[in-house]
Parts: structure tokens; C-alpha cells; sequence
């Protein structure tokens, strides 16, 4: 079955960074765009990038040129590394593939404070 697995949260001062992977099985990974999404408390779930099977990446406006999302498709996983981090970036971050259905991964806590 398709299985997500995001790592790499944590907290971190504003101004710093962190890098997230999401681990993939269960599908043929290559083949497949992926997404980056978060949630922060009492806010809707929202895109914050995306890559195509051939390396293309989109971001949120709110991200576009701090966050970088790549691919690793010998490892099936995804990255996303997050430099300048800031307070609003405070969230909850899931991966997200499209295979069939929608699938999601359990999520990784982003926390940016002084």
C-alpha cells in the first residue's frame, strides 16, 4: 500500500532553516509529481510546493525563494529545505501523492521561535 513518511520538523530560531523528507512506498514513485502542504492551528491546509516527475517545481507565493523542494527518485523521497525560516511558517507539514486517490502522510511539526 502507498505509505508516506514525513521527518525532519523541529524548532528553530526565525532566520534559521530545516530540511524535511517524506520517504514514498508503495507506488512507482518516479512517475508521480509530489507535494508539499502545511497546516497551521486553526488554519485550512495549505500548498506550499510542488515538484513534477521531471524536476519541475511550483511554490506558494509565501515561500517562493526560501523553500526548495527536489526529488530523489533512487530513494523515493522528497525534500523540502526551508531557509530563513519565520514565525508563519510555524506548522504542521504533510507530503502528498496522487495515486489513484489521494495520499497522506502523518505529518511533521514545524515550530519557528525566538
Amino acid at each position: 500500500q502507498v505509505q508516506l513518511v514525513e521527518s525532519g520538523g523541529g524548532l528553530v530560531q526565525p532566520g534559521g532553516s530545516l530540511r524535511l523528507s517524506c520517504a514514498a512506498s508503495g507506488f512507482l514513485f518516479s512517475i508521480y509529481p509530489l507535494y508539499w502542504y502545511r497546516q497551521a492551528p486553526g488554519k485550512q491546509r495549505e500548498f506550499v510546493a510542488s515538484i513534477t516527475s521531471g524536476g519541475s517545481a511550483n511554490y506558494a507565493d509565501s515561500v517562493k525563494g526560501r523553500f526548495t523542494i527536489s526529488r530523489d527518485n533512487a530513494k523515493n523521497t522528497v525534500y523540502l529545505q526551508m531557509n530563513n525560516l519565520q514565525p508563519e511558517d510555524t506548522a504542521v507539514y504533510y507530503c502528498n501523492a496522487y495515486v489513484g486517490i489521494a495520499y497522506w502522510g502523518q505529518g511533521t511539526q514545524v515550530t519557528v521561535s525566538p
